[in-house]
Parts: structure tokens; C-alpha cells; sequence
């Protein structure tokens, strides 16, 4: 009984290993041009990169080689834009759970990437602040985000990590999150309409404010 609750374990283990990995057409972006230059970042003025945007990404192995090629390209992506804050996999064409946040809590604010995110609670407490996308064109309007939230995420060696993020950093977070599944500002601010929140102005870089 013993090994053969060994024997499913493994099997299960093998079977996630082989659901993070990337495909040969995702290799194909990733790694096409020079690898140290940036990704371009998908418009959803274009009907299939519009398409990619709406899907849902799926978890990443963090130690495949191909994972680290994709952060240091979605690093040189964000690093072309004009006042980007931060940028999601999808918008590069990889429907993967990776994010660049740009951390405004932290001395220096420092980019710093996240490897398969989840925000596993957040503040009832909400912001109301401006936001932007990378993805949308002449886009721009007032959001509510949670103040406070905690995050669980892996770096490219695998180890886990979990911190509590507060404030316009907090924002970015969620903004990028929501990229991984599939939801773009510009239909989340219909699903808002009915909604009622708190306003607490907690945003310290209201200008900064594409993502």
C-alpha cells in the first residue's frame, strides 16, 4: 500500500512537470531573435494577439533554461516602455505565470520578477487610483484595487517565497496578476460598475501608471 501510494505520487509529480513545460511554439517566441533583446509586447489592436491576452496562462517550470530566457526578455520588454511598471507573460505572447513588478515599496524600487504568483488574500480595504496597460492603447481610467495583499510566488531556482504587499506596489501586483488570467482593464471596468468600495487614496505615483 506503502509504494503504491509512492508509485501515485510520482506519476502525479511527472504529470505537473510535464504540464509546466514549455511547448516547442512557445520556444519559438521566446527564444526567436537575439535572446538579450526585448519581446515585443502584444496591442489588443491586433485580433491574435488580442486572443492571447484573453487566455488563461498556465504555471511555468522555474528551472527550465527557457524560463529564464523568457524573464530576461519580458525584462528587456518593460525596459523599453515608456513609464511601465510592470509587464505579465501574455503580453509577450506566452500565456505562462510570469510577472516583472516594479517595487515602489522598496529602497532604490527595484524591478524584481515572480514565478507562478497568487495572491492567496487581500484587504477588504480597497484604492481607488488611475491605471494604464502596455497592451491597450490610449487607455486610462480609475480602478479599485485591494490596499493590502499576500503573495506566494517562486524564483527560477524553485525555492517559495511569501510576503505581504501594500500600497501602489500592491496594485501593480494585481494588475499583473489579472493579465495571467485573461482579464484586461478595459473589461474589468464593466464588471466594476456595480460594485461598491471604500476610496482610500493610497497612491503615491499616480503618474506612474502603465503596466
Amino acid at each position: 500500500m506503502y509504494m503504491k501510494k509512492i508509485s501515485i505520487l510520482f506519476i502525479l509529480f511527472v504529470g505537473l512537470l510535464n504540464a509546466q513545460k514549455l511547448t516547442s511554439d512557445e520556444l519559438s517566441i521566446i527564444n526567436q531573435g537575439d535572446v538579450n533583446t526585448a519581446l515585443p509586447i502584444y496591442q489588443t489592436t491586433d485580433v491574435h494577439q488580442h486572443k492571447t491576452l484573453l487566455n488563461l496562462s498556465s504555471e511555468i517550470n522555474p528551472t527550465d533554461p527557457g524560463t529564464a530566457v523568457l524573464v530576461k526578455r519580458m525584462k528587456e520588454s518593460l525596459l523599453l516602455t515608456d513609464g511601465g511598471v510592470g509587464i505579465a507573460a501574455p503580453q509577450v505572447g506566452i500565456n505562462r505565470k510570469v510577472i516583472w513588478v516594479q517595487r515602489f515599496d522598496k529602497a532604490g524600487t527595484p524591478l524584481e520578477y515572480f514565478i507562478n504568483p497568487v495572491i492567496v488574500w487581500r484587504s477588504d480595504l480597497q484604492n481607488l487610483g488611475p491605471e494604464g496597460d502596455l497592451s491597450i492603447p490610449d487607455f486610462r481610467d480609475q480602478f479599485y484595487r485591494s490596499k493590502v495583499i499576500q503573495l506566494e510566488y517562486v524564483d527560477l531556482k524553485g525555492q517559495k517565497y511569501s510576503e505581504i504587499v501594500e500600497g501602489f506596489t500592491a496594485v501593480i501586483f494585481q494588475h499583473e496578476i489579472d493579465h495571467l488570467f485573461g482579464i484586461l482593464i478595459s473589461d474589468k471596468k464593466e464588471k466594476e460598475k456595480n460594485d461598491s468600495y471604500k476610496k482610500v487614496d493610497a497612491y503615491q505615483k499616480s503618474d506612474l501608471n502603465k503596466r
